[in-house]
């Protein structure tokens, strides 16, 4: 009965504390903030495939959600992922704490998950809008669990399908590749160098479709804007410096993205119930140095942190500039608070270890006589020391430390309702040619029904055609320059008041004015002048340019393969592992008949 209460508990547990966390998203809407979009239909663009002038920072997410919402509505697809990427987390740690503490109690893999679900880098995540990168941090104590499989000389379906999931984005599969290699690559076990090769090639085809569009449309392989490595730099929380915030998983570079908590020296206290909690583990950790995993995962946990830390000082950021002008692409690594997501592994594995161990002393002091105690397994011996009492208190602790994360992270994560001008502007897109020109200037938008916060301009996912974005950042109070030349080109001309001539020259057939939302507009009413008004009211206005130059588009025949070569990955890991489950329940069903 106890075990089979620790493998049915942890999954409800995590589904139960997800939907906590998620709470008012998961009513009717979209979900609209900072850099979270979600339409209800998405199209097959250019920009879906990343094979647009910005960077593919978003693929195969995009052309995924465009593949998902030609069957279902894009905010139920988006709000699904997003709850299954928190279940999956934490119901991962229980699952790695479990493969490599087989004695651990039922507690303390509860204690596992709550530690994966339930701290600041979620809440800030969730915050910025960066709902995809959540798939690729729920994958990494699977990878663990699936690399050690590999390991163990059993099947590598379950890789890749760890792999692929957490290739929905580019920073998600790098993430779930280092945790990979590393397990596989260290010592013990058979055919170590063959484990590698392998795995390096699951991932490359789980990082095919952002390597190939990449390649193809030589986005992001300019060097990034040198503004760009402070901007995002990790930030330093009150009272905690830089090193102390990323050790409590938090110091995301945008100081509104952080629950209210974390904005004042309660923050100091969070983040010492975290760590408390974590660190009751290491020295149980210590004793297993034996085992190779253990270790690695204690080194890359601490190397998230420390490198990070030191990308934020003046000779990292110096160091980082110079790697941004002289290795493409080097600019999907500015970001370097999301590496942090490499500590969640041992954080989770250090929480169980730590409550196994009271555990342990708890049976110590309360065992029977020495006859019965030698008659007990070494699992039997630690449940005898109850660890419910020090398992109960370490979960009430981590929910203390960050009391916001609940119900939405404080009721931020609450879902908006779409104007009807956008379901009419996109029909009169449909079957359509040109690209689309969108006017206030700049990405980022703040319309009366998406709240305070500003939030990425829908209209990219929700126009049928390609919407031209310059990719230029306001990042506290500066500018990041951005990859998208011609749309900025575009931008420049409707700002100077320039004729529909040079907008058709650019390949612009349309541009479109949202009404609603501050910006700057410059003398663009000027060229709207001359042009065709097709569609407005007082949300959207949509204008038509003649005979706009069709710009032959990029090529994306290598793309799309990359993208079912991603999509098969995936799939065919799951049908592969859902058969062997199957076969073998079919086996013990007729062992047991026998």
């Amino acid at each position: 009965m106890a075990w089979s209460r620790s493998r049915w508990t942890p999954p409800l547990y995590s589904l139960l504390l997800s939907l906590v966390v998620l709470g008012p998203l998961l009513g009717p809407g979209y979900l609209l903030l900072r850099d979270a979009v979600s339409t209800p239909r998405s199209y097959f663009t250019d920009s879906a495939w990343g094979i647009a002038d910005a960077a593919a920072r978003a693929v195969p997410q995009d052309a995924a959600i465009a593949a998902l919402t030609t069957v279902f509505d894009g905010g139920l697809v988006v709000k699904a992922v997003l709850l299954l990427a928190l279940w999956m987390a934490g119901w991962g740690a229980a699952v790695m704490a479990r493969r490599i503490l087989p004695t651990a109690p039922l507690p303390a893999l509860l204690v596992a998950s709550t530690v994966a679900v339930w701290n600041p880098y979620v809440a800030e995540r969730l915050l910025q809008g960066h709902w995809s990168l959540l798939v690729g941090y729920a994958a990494l104590p699977w990878t663990v669990v699936a690399a050690l499989a590999v390991r163990s000389g059993r099947s590598w379906w379950a890789l890749a399908v760890c792999l692929a999931a957490a290739g929905l984005t580019p920073t998600g599969a790098l993430l779930a590749v280092i945790l990979a290699l590393l397990v596989v690559a260290l010592p013990g076990g058979a055919r170590r160098g063959l484990r590698v090769v392998a795995t390096l090639a699951i991932a490359a085809v789980a990082s095919a479709p952002w390597l190939m569009a990449t390649m193809v449309s030589g986005g992001g392989v300019e060097p990034a804007d040198p503004a760009g490595w402070a901007a995002f730099a990790a930030r330093a929380e009150p009272g905690l410096g830089t090193v102390g915030s990323l050790a409590g998983l938090g110091g995301i570079w945008n100081s509104d993205a952080v629950p209210n908590s974390r904005t004042g020296l309660f923050a100091v206290v969070g983040t010492v119930l975290l760590l408390t909690v974590v660190a009751l583990g290491i020295r149980p950790l210590c004793r297993r140095r034996r085992n190779p995993v253990i270790v690695g995962l204690g080194v890359v946990a601490l190397g998230a942190i420390a490198l990070p830390a030191l990308a934020a000082t003046g000779p990292g950021l110096a160091a980082a500039r110079v790697l941004g002008d002289t290795v493409p692409g080097a600019g999907l690594l500015r970001d370097s608070q999301k590496w942090v997501a490499l500590t969640m592994p041992m954080y989770a594995l250090a929480a169980a270890a730590g409550i196994s161990w009271l555990a342990s002393r708890r049976a110590h002091h309360r065992r029977p006589n020495s006859v019965q105690w030698a008659a007990l397994s070494a699992a039997e011996r630690t449940r005898f020391g109850n660890a419910w009492l020090p398992g109960g208190v370490a979960v009430l602790a981590l929910l203390v430390a960050l009391p916001d994360l609940g119900w939405g992270v404080g009721n931020a994560l609450k879902p908006v309702t779409y104007p009807q001008s956008w379901r009419a502007v996109s029909a009169e897109l449909a079957d359509q040619d040109g690209d689309v020109a969108v006017l206030p200037a700049g990405m980022f938008r703040r319309f009366p029904y998406s709240g305070s916060a500003p939030v990425l301009d829908p209209a990219p996912r929700m126009l049928p055609l390609d919407v031209l974005q310059t990719g230029e950042l306001l990042v506290a109070g500066g500018t990041v320059r951005g990859e998208g030349r011609r749309a900025t080109d575009v931008q420049n001309a409707l700002l100077a008041g320039d004729s529909a001539d040079t907008l058709a020259a650019l390949g612009v057939g349309w541009v479109l004015v949202e009404n609603t939302t501050p910006g700057e507009l410059g003398d663009a009413q000027q060229t709207l002048d001359r042009l065709d008004v097709v569609y407005s009211d007082e949300e959207l206005s949509l204008y038509r340019v003649q005979n706009p130059v069709i710009l032959e588009s990029r090529s994306a025949t290598a793309v799309v393969l990359a993208h079912l070569a991603w999509a098969l990955l995936l799939l065919g890991g799951l049908a592969v592992g859902l058969l062997s489950r199957f076969g073998r329940g079919m086996r013990v069903g007729r062992s047991h008949q026998t």
